[in-house]
């Protein structure tokens, strides 16, 4: 009889714990429709980072408002390491990484492990390099003293689509 009492005893406190939640739900005042995702402002980084970088430092130009930017960061003990990450239109991840680091680490690092198809595309008249992984793919190109990545969980069509939109510059 006991074991009964113990079973009516759960299910009545958690019916009332349900109807407390239910309650507060419905009279918390809430927005659906807001973003959670508030856009930074990359453009005071950017402006320090072309600054204090030794290479051209790449940021988009032109790109469509549904692209939204989530995060900045520069560390110049890291390699100098520029990071500018992106939701597309798709809502998918694509980040802009470029470091004077090593060039082989800081790719599988960034692209979290992606390796090399041997496959080059031409993007803006540049040549890519085309690295493919198990969460990320990217789009690679080396140049003297610097390495920019264009990486993340988005399609081929828009990691393109970035690396199109790139124009480097020294502040």
């Amino acid at each position: 009889m006991k074991g009964k009492q113990t079973v009516r005893g759960m299910v009545l406190s958690m019916s009332v714990i349900g109807i407390a939640a239910a309650s507060m739900y419905m009279f918390i005042p809430h927005d659906d429709s807001v973003d959670p995702l508030k856009p930074v402002d990359y453009r005071v980084e950017l402006v320090t980072a072309r600054r204090a970088a030794p290479y051209p430092v790449a940021a988009p130009v032109g790109l469509p408002e549904a692209w939204k930017p989530t995060s900045v960061s520069y560390d110049r003990q890291a390699g100098d390491a520029w990071h500018l990450g992106f939701l597309d239109p798709e809502q998918e991840y694509v980040a802009v990484e470029q470091s004077s680091g090593p060039a082989e680490k800081f790719v599988r690092e960034v692209s979290r492990q992606a390796t090399r198809t041997g496959k080059t595309l031409r993007v803006g008249g540049e040549g890519w390099q085309r690295w493919e992984g198990p969460k990320y793919d990217a789009l690679v190109r080396e140049e003297k003293g610097v390495t920019t990545v264009v990486t993340g969980t988005a399609s081929q069509e828009r990691l393109t689509e970035m690396a199109e939109a790139l124009e480097a510059g020294k502040g």
